[in-house]
């Protein structure tokens, strides 16, 4: 048969005032964090730049989360990059156009002074005119890449806060 043994139960009752100073109520305990404490252990600019550059050559130069290209992407459609891109590549047509209607009014401006005898001029003349037109296709060209890049890319994407991974 088990002994038999005799445990004697006590009960401790705190009133109010003792409670409150024996028992903590706080919820250090259980982990939680002010707010001024979770925003004190936040990377500030500088910080964050610091952890960049340290981590700069282990980023992946490629790929949809996590890369430098992704960092690009966000970045660039936060100061409206491509928008900016657009005009300067409407910007360089319109200088080679310009240019173009600069060069054939100088050619027939010696075409009328001179008359003839001023092939040799206008033969230059006219391979810049060559060169200008180039320079338009060429511009001509990039608009349109660009301009079906940034389709392509807007299209496919959903728009994602800069600091999270939440969509919005």
């Amino acid at each position: 048969m088990a002994e038999e043994r005799k445990i004697d139960l006590r009960k401790q009752v705190f009133g109010k005032s003792e409670y409150l100073k024996t028992i903590d109520i706080s919820f250090r305990e259980l982990g939680v964090r002010t707010v001024a404490e979770t925003l004190e252990d936040e990377p500030n600019i500088e910080e964050f730049f610091a952890q960049y550059n340290s981590l700069f050559y282990d980023i992946p130069a490629q790929g949809e989360t996590n890369s430098h290209q992704f960092l690009v992407e966000q970045s660039g459609e936060y100061i409206n990059y491509n928008d900016q891109t657009e005009e300067i590549q409407a910007l360089r047509a319109e200088i080679a156009n310009l240019r173009r209607e600069n060069l054939n009014l100088q050619i027939n401006n010696i075409k009328e002074v001179a008359g003839e005898g001023v092939e040799g001029e206008l033969e230059a003349l006219n391979k810049q005119v060559a060169e200008i037109n180039a320079q338009q296709e060429q511009a001509t060209a990039q608009i349109s890449q660009t301009t079906e890049i940034i389709e392509e890319s807007t299209a496919d994407q959903v728009p994602v806060g800069p600091n999270t991974n939440t969509v919005y």
